[in-house]
């Protein structure tokens, strides 16, 4: 996952509810709207069942150590989605221990590497990386209208734009990459090619392909890629990559056709896919 700096982060908990509404503003739905939709769930499901399940976000201090904030950061928006919440006392395996202690039934945990949520019961996994691609994709498609036949550009295929392109072939898209490592790139789109028997356009140069598409999703760390001479009236951008690719001047010209935040879409996402397991755990169990 890409690092987060503290000052990223810093002002979540006290904009949720302004973010809420711009999300309204900008797709027609909520938070926890997009989040049922990106993880294929009825968010009546869900609405009397998340205040009764325990979620426990344990501090991870290996790599690079704990970012400041990030914890109380995914606490408030797993309580902004009405989850019944708690960030352990203490760190690492100490808080995993504490999380399972306290009857948690799922456990959110972060390296430099992964972002899991993990359902205790099901031994199910939501990913942050998968649970964000799905997210933003879903996104731009309630900003833009349906998907379907329309040519959308994903920069950056490292695990949330390989998810984002996923998502979008199942909307029916015509999707483009676009990935600085592009050995990687041409061998992972073979691969999809093969299981999913689906054509990806493989873009080798950006500036042009910039030029020729309105739909893109930047799912890329690089900053200032895209610039003010890209964006035209019908142009939609949704951007998990962080910091954003935007330069200030672009971001301006799209108004409330950008969609972007830090932690907000993913952990919201991953929060409803793990409930999701815990609905079929229930099920199954009756």
């Amino acid at each position: 996952m890409t690092r987060l700096r503290c000052a990223d982060i810093i002002h979540i908990a006290e904009n949720l509810n302004n973010y809420d509404m711009e999300l309204v503003a900008r797709t027609g739905y909520s938070l926890s709207d997009i989040a049922c939709r990106a993880a294929e769930i009825d968010k009546a499901q869900i609405r009397n069942l998340l205040p009764e399940i325990r979620v426990g976000v344990v501090p991870i201090s290996s790599g690079e150590g704990i970012i400041g904030g990030f914890s109380d950061s995914v606490l408030n928006i797993l309580l902004h989605m009405g989850a019944s919440a708690f960030v352990t006392r203490t760190a690492d395996v100490g808080g995993i221990a504490e999380s399972l202690e306290e009857k948690a039934d799922i456990v959110m945990l972060a390296d430099d590497e992964r972002f899991v949520a993990l359902h205790i019961q099901s031994r199910s996994i939501a990913d942050n990386a998968v649970c964000t691609g799905k997210a933003f994709a879903t996104g731009l498609s309630l900003m833009a209208g349906s998907l379907k036949g329309r040519a959308v550009l994903v920069i950056g295929c490292g695990p949330v734009g390989r998810s984002a392109a996923q998502t979008l072939i199942r909307m029916g898209a015509r999707v483009s990459v676009y990935d600085i490592h592009i050995e990687s790139l041409m061998e992972w789109v073979e691969t999809l090619g093969q299981a999913a028997d689906q054509k990806i356009q493989v873009v080798k140069t950006l500036d042009p392909a910039l030029q020729r598409h309105q739909l893109i999703i930047d799912a890329s760390p690089a900053g200032n890629i895209i610039h003010a001479h890209h964006i035209t009236p019908d142009t939609y951008v949704s951007a998990p990559g962080f910091p954003c690719g935007l330069d200030a001047e672009a971001q301006a010209r799209l108004s409330n056709r950008l969609l972007q935040d830090p932690l907000e879409l993913g952990v919201a996402t991953m929060l409803v896919s793990a409930a999701k397991y815990h609905i079929e755990r229930q099920l199954i169990q009756r």
